[in-house]
């Protein structure tokens, strides 16, 4: 059974009359009445009594006509629904990205984004770069923003870099500021405050342990164990210091004070990543783009 002769089954059934059937489905007559024959064959049943200029359907001609009908208005909906998604009108991006990227980076791309596909939807995994990885790699996610270099090699993974993030040191203006008190301090200036530390397989706690270390000491942790807006809440409530992205710090709002780290600095590699093996979903391609040209 083929879908064309199901068109044009339709076509004779709500006509009544092989030629016009074949002017509305654009065939010509005898080609249209070969196709429903070679139909009430495979079916073994006529579905239609053929008298002159009486055309009728049988009882199969009934039975089958429902049906048909069914059959072509769900192919018509498979239809509407690829090209929605092929034109961006419908869908969904799963992306994940580590929480201080979802506070400092994702917000201005996620609103232009949706202002264009606001039919996409955009379901955000929140979470370390180590998780971020396995996820991508069970095909839990499309894209994901990480941090380079990961400690392990990924090989199936295909990565871009982002961007090269500045790390700046946030404290509340109710204590001493971090080192001597300036605009500027330095990683050894660390030593001996208390620091608001994130939890183990966070990025930025690997990354500010190694620094203290480099500097020949152990960073002395009041608090430790929190997400991105618990440690800024901490270090408001003025139990501590963080190193922080200076994108969160800047988007932090009110009640704390940002001091940035002597040359060379802190900084961070971002890499938007993806499957090296599958390709992207259109609409996570179209988003790819977006963060690309930021």
């Amino acid at each position: 059974m083929q879908f064309q002769q199901l068109q044009y089954f339709v076509a004779v059934a709500e006509t009544r009359h092989f030629t016009r059937a074949a002017e509305l489905v654009h065939v010509a007559q005898p080609s249209l009445s070969q196709q429903i024959k070679a139909l009430e064959r495979e079916l073994g049943a006529d579905l239609f009594l053929r008298a002159r200029g009486n055309i009728t359907l049988t009882d199969a001609g009934e039975a089958l006509l429902p049906l048909a009908r069914r059959i072509l208005a769900d192919a018509d909906t498979a239809r509407y629904e690829v090209q929605e998604l092929v034109q961006l009108r419908r869908g969904r991006v799963r992306l994940g990205a580590t929480p201080s990227l979802c506070t400092g980076l994702l917000p201005d791309v996620l609103r232009a984004f949706h202002d264009r596909y606001p039919g996409i939807q955009l379901v955000i995994e929140e979470s370390g770069s180590h998780d971020l990885v396995r996820e991508l790699a069970r095909g839990a996610l499309d894209l994901a923003l990480i941090v380079l270099p990961l400690p392990t090699p990924a090989p199936a993974l295909s990565t871009v870099t982002l961007l090269r993030e500045e790390l700046v040191v946030v404290s509340s203006p109710e204590v001493p500021a971090p080192g001597r008190g300036g605009r500027v301090a330095h990683i050894a200036d660390l030593e001996g405050e208390r620091l608001v530390m994130f939890r183990h397989g966070y990025d930025l706690r690997e990354l500010t342990v190694a620094a203290c270390r480099a500097e020949g000491f152990e960073p002395d942790f009041a608090v430790e164990g929190g997400e991105m807006d618990a440690v800024l809440g901490f270090v408001r409530a003025g139990l501590g210091a963080a190193v922080v992205p200076r994108m969160v710090a800047s988007r932090s709002g009110g009640g704390l004070r940002v001091t940035a780290l002597a040359r060379p600095g802190l900084h961070r590699t971002i890499a938007l990543a993806h499957r090296s093996d599958v390709a992207p979903p259109r609409a996570a391609r179209e988003l790819q783009r977006m963060l690309l040209e930021r």
